[in-house]
């Protein structure tokens, strides 16, 4: 993860480095050579991804007209606006990570992705289901994620796959997004709310209410909502296109966001940056959608 970019740009570097001095250990080193195990502990895995994205963004050095990210993106997205010192941003996106695991004792809690499925089904469905399970990420038309305690969860994707959707459980520590979530809430709201956050340079588009931010307060309450609540990133993405979107720069490790852009909409521009060899191609083509 940004080895390259580490290699070949100072800006990307600078970040690493900054990482490190903040965390005060060698993230750097976990991203570039592991071990694996150990990078996918979400207290490792959230500050290594806003690294990356933020090192690659800063490489890249591309004018931004808005931003946004999914879940742990929006602290990318925050610090590329200007929001978030980056080094505050990475000690954060590290308690953030802890506190969510913290929430739900391992093994409690599970997410599962349902896919050929819409809202109305899923929503009704784990409305139905004994315990705690609820939609937390609506990432396209006919890809929805639920999460809640690990009884319920299952149940829910017996049940969904009877109604002809397709669930399958995901490899994660916890529920995230979920109202599980809560006390992971509470404790981040403590230790943003002692963060210095700026009025952002150019509009993010929130996950938890799929709209525009332009102060520095409207980004930190979103910020602390976000913890519990759905990221409704089919929705951020509608409302950027009716905004005027005609191009989006997924900027990080790995093309998830860019594949759910073509299932929302697959009239609009789409590219992925995930090391150097596609800083040219995006550079020329958001010059190109910038002159249009």
């Amino acid at each position: 993860m940004g080895r390259e970019a580490y290699g070949e740009f100072e800006a990307a570097r600078e970040v690493f480095e900054a990482a490190d001095d903040a965390l005060g250990e060698k993230l750097s080193e976990l991203c570039f050579e592991g071990p694996e195990e150990d990078l996918k502990l979400t207290a490792n895995t959230q500050p290594a991804v806003l690294t990356t994205s933020v090192a690659l963004l800063r490489a890249l050095d591309a004018p931004l007209d808005i931003v946004a990210g999914h879940s742990l993106g929006e602290y990318s997205a925050h610090v590329a606006a200007g929001t978030l010192h980056f080094a505050d941003a990475v000690r954060l996106v590290r308690k953030r990570g802890q506190y969510m695991q913290d929430a739900v004792p391992y093994g409690e809690g599970a997410m599962a992705a349902v896919l050929k499925a819409d809202r109305a089904l899923v929503e009704r469905i784990c409305a139905e289901v004994p315990g705690l399970v609820e939609a937390v990420n609506y990432n396209s038309p006919q890809q929805i994620v639920i999460a809640g305690e690990t009884g319920a969860v299952h149940e829910a994707g017996v049940k969904l796959k009877e109604a002809g959707a397709r669930a399958s459980s995901l490899p994660v520590s916890a529920p995230f997004h979920s109202t599980l979530m809560e006390p992971a809430e509470r404790r981040l709201a403590q230790d943003i709310e002692g963060i210095a956050f700026s009025n952002p340079s150019v509009p993010v588009y929130v996950n938890v209410d799929a709209e525009p931010v332009i102060e520095a307060a409207a980004a930190k309450d979103a910020l602390v909502r976000q913890v519990s609540r759905p990221v409704r990133w089919e929705d951020s993405v509608r409302r950027m296109i009716a905004d005027g979107v005609s191009l989006f720069v997924e900027v990080g490790p790995g093309r998830v966001l860019s594949g759910l852009l073509v299932r929302i909409d697959k009239n609009v521009g789409r590219l992925n940056v995930q090391g150097p060899p596609d800083f040219a191609a995006a550079r020329e083509a958001i010059a190109e959608t910038r002159r249009t």
